[in-house]
Formats: C-alpha cells, structure tokens, sequence
C-alpha cells in the first residue's frame, strides 16, 4: 500500500484540477437544453476510467441519458467490487442566492464550491482516483472492479433499474460501493448501512359537487377539510404510535448493539433542536432522536390543500381537500403492503358524508445490512485506517431505491461510504465540498480494495 498511498498523496493538486473540469460540466439531468452537458459529462468520466486503466469502457444508450461501464477483471479468486455513482446534478434555482457562479468552481476556505461537489461528482470521483493509484505504482487491482455511472440519479434512476434488471450477469458482483451519503460529522470515519424506504399516498376528500356558500350552507353539509383533518389526526396517537392496524407487524426492532453504538455518537438534543429553531423536540415515545429519524417507521402529512387560501376572506365550503402524506418505512417492512393497510384504514375512518380516493403514488423498499459483514467490516477498518480514529456506524433516514434494486437483484452487499456532510447545501444553493474529505475518500477507497481483497 505503501506506493499506492505516496502516489495518492503526491497528486493531491492534480485531483482537484480534474474535479474543477468535471464540475464544470452543467449536467442537469432534469432540464432538456442541458442534454448535450450530460453526454459530455458521460464522455469525461469514460475518459477519465480509461486514462486510470480500468477496460472495457463503454458508454451505454439509454432512453435517458446514458450509462457509463468499466471493469478489470483479472483477479481470479478474488472478490468483485461493482462502484456506483452519478454525473448529473440538481438545477441551480435560486440562482441569486450563489455567492459563486454554480458551474465555475471556487475555492474557499478549503472547500470547493459548485454544483454536484458533494453530490455527486466529488465523491463519484474519488473512486476513479484510487483504481488509477494502483494502476499507475503496482500495475494492477487486488481484486475485481466495475464501475456502473449514471445520468439520472437526481431523476429517479428509472433506466439504471431496467438496466439492472436485463444485465445482471454483466454487473454481478460481491459487494457495491457507493459514496452518496455523508459522514457523521467533519473528519469522524462513518460507515452508513441503513436507509429507510418509503410509501407516498394521496387522499382526496370529495363533499358537495361544487364550493358552497359557508352563510347558506354551513352546518348543513360535512365540510371536506374539517373531514380531512380530523382523519389525520387520527392516524397517530399521542405517543407518536401510527393507529393503521398491522403497520408494525413486520417491523424490525433495533439490537442492543444497534442501540449502543447510536449512543456513541455526539449527539446533542438541545442543538439539534436549536439548529432547527425549536424549543422542544418530538416523536415516538421510548426511542432516542437519532433511533427515531434512522430506524423507526414515521407518518407525517406533507401538505394538504382545498377552499380558498388567497389574500382576504373568501366564505366559501370547499367540494374539495387533498392531503399528501407519506411514511418513512424499516426493514422489513414493504411499501405495498402498507399502501395497502393504509387505504383499508382510511376506508374504514371515513365518514359517510363525503367520497374518499385514496391514490398510492411512490414507494420504495428499506434496506440495512448486517454490521458483521464482510464488506462491512472491511470498509471499517480501511476508514479508520485513513482518518486515523474509530469507525462510527449510523443509518440514513431517507431512501435511496437504486441501493436496494442493487441488494435484491445481484445479491451484493452495499457499502454506503460516504464522504459528504448535510452541512454542505447539497441541492441547494453553495453547494460545496471539503477537500481533505476528497483526499481522505481517495485514500479509503484504496485501502478498501486492499482490505476487501484479503
């Protein structure tokens, strides 16, 4: 490792120069006048595979924007690595609110500001970066790697599912290595194995077949947003328990070493709650914030809208209220089963002054891998290598669906390495990322392929 980890360190410059090009690229995968961007930005990373070393570098059509592949495999008996990662980006919008122009990266302050630094190109790139260190001083992989880089993350990932599904065989792998997440907090060795999934439902309460006048009619008809929200508030009780029947059953409870290993974690209520500008803090009864906000199911209503919500009064009854509400889920839970529980109850609160449709509009699937893995723990040891401290293990409150498409349809631990952190306004205006987590991700990388291939 000793030549692998010199050249890393003697390239540090040329590394951010390269990440500055890439950035460069405006590839927002959302916006058509940005199609060609997102070829470009495709032909750079199989570019930049190429002058690593890696082979059989393709850029794949897809009905999106396309896919770039890579592997080298020449390491018989050994395991196989597949990364992952995306080149497209999230648009810019508020563009006033930049201090520096989103696509001509800015140093400052040790940090390099653009968009798609943290997420996802700087930390995509890392990868890249470590494959060439032991290409250009050993001459080859200590294990078997694949790289699979997509355009439309940020999107949805919908044509990278269908790819995987028709291309198993052609990305089967041991373990895949993602870095899109964050670490625990600045220069602490983090390892995410746990995301939770999701089911999004839409419920629209229909009353009278037109708005009333609130003199005329009031007191003689169900109102639609007094129903709405009384069947809200009937979905959880007091304690932060969800009411639907059988929304628990297939819950997987934390460990005790789950639950010890959260508590290790610095971890303040009383700035959590300040950062927020709350004076208290809320959720389900006997769990800590972070079990809460990382492994326990959630239901919360997202919005909700009917009658008249201009400027002034408006006496008006609406025909009509609509309530977006969605719920976080854990392993093993399945989003179509809840959908399923959730319309039944709905159904079952409903009065029978009004008409309810009950649409379910999103899921996807948790997922949490088992500390003693093998790719687990060598990932640990290859992190607290490089930033020279403990490996801290913590879960992720949101979802990334790829991630799990990933586990069930090649069989493959993921390995959630991420070198970002929430403070550094990804999707948002000055986005940014720390270089010395650039560096250090470039690093652990390496050492993982090492410690993986023993």
């Amino acid at each position: 490792m000793e030549s692998v980890v010199g050249y890393i360190n003697s390239n540090k410059e040329k590394y951010v120069e390269e990440l500055k090009d890439l950035l460069r690229i405006p590839s927002i995968s959302t916006l058509a006048v940005n199609k060609n961007d997102m070829i470009t930005a495709a032909e750079f990373v199989a570019g930049k595979l190429r002058e690593a070393g890696m082979e059989n570098v393709k850029i794949i059509e897809t009905k999106g924007h396309p896919l770039v592949y890579a592997d080298w495999l020449k390491a018989p008996g050994k395991p196989t690595v597949l990364v992952y990662g995306h080149y497209d980006v999230q648009p810019v919008d508020p563009i006033n609110l930049w201090d520096s122009p989103p696509f001509e990266p800015t140093i400052k302050d040790g940090k390099i500001f653009a968009r798609g630094a943290t997420d996802d190109k700087g930390q995509m790139y890392m990868h890249i970066k470590s494959v060439e260190a032991y290409f250009k001083t050993v001459g080859k992989l200590p294990l078997n790697v694949k790289f699979i880089i997509e355009g439309e993350e940020e999107i949805g990932s919908g044509n990278l599912d269908e790819f995987v599904n028709k291309n198993q065989e052609m990305l089967k792998c041991d373990s895949v290595l993602i870095s899109d997440t964050s670490l625990y907090g600045p220069g602490i060795p983090t390892l995410t194995y746990g995301l939770r999934g999701l089911c999004y439902m839409e419920v629209v309460v229909t009353g009278p077949n037109r708005d009333l006048h609130s003199g005329t009619f009031g007191g003689g008809v169900d109102n639609p947003i007094n129903v709405i929200a009384e069947m809200i508030s009937k979905l959880k009780d007091n304690n932060g328990k969800i009411k639907i029947p059988g929304f628990y059953k297939d819950v997987v409870n934390l460990t005790k070493k789950e639950r010890e290993n959260f508590k290790r974690l610095p971890f303040s209520e009383k700035q959590y709650a300040k950062a927020l500008g709350l004076k208290v803090l809320k959720g389900e009864k006997g769990y800590t914030t972070l079990e809460r906000v990382w492994a326990r199911p959630t239901l919360d209503c997202n919005g909700i809208f009917g009658g008249f919500t201009g400027e002034g009064a408006k006496t008006v009854l609406p025909s009509k209220a609509t309530a977006k509400i969605s719920m976080r889920l854990v392993p093993n839970q399945d989003p179509k089963k809840i959908a399923k529980l959730f319309t039944s109850y709905i159904n079952k609160i409903a009065p029978k002054t009004v008409k309810v449709e009950i649409s379910d509009l999103h899921g996807a699937y948790p997922i949490a891998t088992s500390l003693d893995d093998k790719a687990t723990l060598s990932a640990a040891t290859a992190i607290a290598k490089v930033f020279g401290k403990k490996t801290v293990f913590m879960r992720e409150g949101g979802s990334i669906p790829i991630v799990v498409s990933f586990a069930k349809k090649l069989k493959a631990s993921p390995v959630l390495m991420g070198m970002g952190l929430n403070t550094e306004n990804l999707h948002s205006p000055n986005e940014h990322f720390n270089l010395n987590h650039f560096q250090l991700g470039i690093l652990s990388s390496a050492y993982f392929l090492d410690e993986y291939s023993k």
